[in-house]
């Protein structure tokens, strides 16, 4: 195992903790991660208590009929977008009754998808209150930018729990 592998796990470990001392419980939709964040999640045992579930918003169509993105900002800036983020976030926050949401989406390559260059990532959290989005600029092939994205993305969430 190395050190690439230990800091998402402790990532996870650290939020769930961050979150049950709060009492707060978690959802989490992705698109270009395509489940890792909430296999991370539930790789830390004790999970359940936290986590409500995660959704694999992987087409643009799911994005707005499940999560209730906008389907015109959709069509407008394509699903690689900050507040296409922001709204898979809160989307999946109200969808699965959860304190806070997580969301990923981007483009883990190797080719641009609708004129967007490959690592490019918008992350987001929301939370009681308060909703934060943060733009990655990611290297590496495609399974380098899918587990970058886990981490920061873990990162941000705990940052915004915990602040």
């Amino acid at each position: 195992m190395t050190s690439a592998d230990l800091a998402p796990a402790t990532g996870a470990a650290d939020l769930l903790a961050s979150l049950a001392s709060r009492g707060w419980t978690l959802a989490v939709a992705e698109s270009l991660t395509g489940g890792l964040v909430t296999a991370r999640l539930v790789a830390v045992p004790g999970a359940s208590a936290v986590l409500r579930g995660g959704v694999t918003a992987y087409a643009t169509d799911v994005k707005a009929s499940v999560l209730g993105v906008d389907a015109e900002l959709l069509a407008e800036r394509g699903a690689v977008d900050p507040e296409v983020a922001r709204q898979m976030a809160q989307g999946v926050r109200r969808l699965l009754g959860a304190d806070v949401g997580l969301a990923t989406t981007g483009v883990a390559g190797p080719a641009p998808q609708d004129g967007k260059a490959p690592g490019l990532v918008h992350v987001a959290v929301a939370s009681p209150g308060r909703t934060e989005v943060a733009e990655l600029h990611l290297d590496g092939d495609r399974a380098a930018v899918r587990e970058a994205t886990v981490g920061h993305l873990l990162t941000l969430a705990r940052a915004v729990v915990t602040g």
